[in-house]
């Protein structure tokens, strides 16, 4: 190569390495498969169910209650699945003993090492997964809840800020879980929809979580009253982390008994 030459195809070597840093993510479908594949024939209790997304099939996992007041939706974190054995395995099957049918759908994914910013990315692709969900639990009557844990509720605040008409006219109360995890020196790059969502809000958390949670909680709180719903309402479930891993009767406890406020 010419010296002339050099700072030009530098230049453009330099702007091919941030096109790459910087290219768009798209959720892992094979892993996604691989994790479906793994829990499909070991679900015990629930049936597993295909619900489209408009482009292709995803999993749910439908509960039935024997005397229904509704159907919550629940959504995993970041990176996990239908059947989490953490959060999500607990609520669905104990809130249909609190007489709830549930419905917890699989949320795209990406690879393991796959951080807060890189799923920033696939928000968007969740977007149809809530969509088809919300019109399977009218389908089955009562209230319609939307429960998003962690990233879970990035993915549904995406959904609601992107598309408020159609979204919020889907279901009849939010609940979320652990709101606001990120990573470490990753920021959340959009707001809370909270003072927009005029139905009643659950915001729950553990007295541990992480410490974006708990930071950004009197945040949260302000949108809440701003949105002015007298059942809204802010919990915390004392000595509980993120996960709720030695918490899981008082996680279920806690969102049936605010559930069973929201019912004449």
């Amino acid at each position: 190569m010419r010296l002339s030459t050099f700072p030009l195809a530098f230049t453009l070597w330099v702007s091919m390495l941030a096109t790459v840093a910087h290219a768009q993510r798209v959720p892992d479908l094979e892993r996604e498969q691989r994790m479906v594949d793994e829990i499909v024939d070991v679900i015990f209790d629930g049936d597993p169910i295909e619900l489209s997304d408009g482009d292709r099939e995803f999993l749910a996992i439908f509960m039935e209650a024997d005397e229904p007041k509704g159907t919550v939706i629940i959504a995993h974190g970041r990176g996990y699945h239908a059947d989490w054995e953490s959060v999500v395995n607990p609520l669905r099957v104990g809130l249909v003993e609190a007489g709830w049918n549930t419905l917890s759908i699989q949320l795209p994914v990406l690879e393991k090492s796959a951080k807060y910013f890189d799923y920033v990315d696939i928000f968007d692709d969740a977007a149809p997964r809530f969509q088809a969900a919300t019109e399977f639990a009218k389908q089955q009557g009562g209230k319609v809840v939307l429960l998003a844990h962690s990233c879970g509720s990035h993915m549904a605040q995406r959904w609601i800020k992107n598309q408020p008409e159609a979204s919020l006219a889907s279901f009849d109360a939010y609940i979320g879980i652990g709101m606001g995890a990120t990573d470490y020196k990753q920021p959340m790059v959009e707001p809370f929809q909270l003072d927009k969502m005029p139905m009643p809000v659950l915001d729950l958390y553990g007295s541990e979580d992480f410490p974006a949670v708990i930071r950004k909680a009197p945040e949260r709180l302000a949108m809440l009253e701003k949105a002015g719903n007298p059942k809204s309402a802010q919990l915390v479930v004392e000595g509980a982390e993120h996960y709720f891993k030695t918490h899981k009767s008082e996680l279920v406890d806690t969102v049936s008994g605010w559930l069973d406020r929201l019912l004449p």
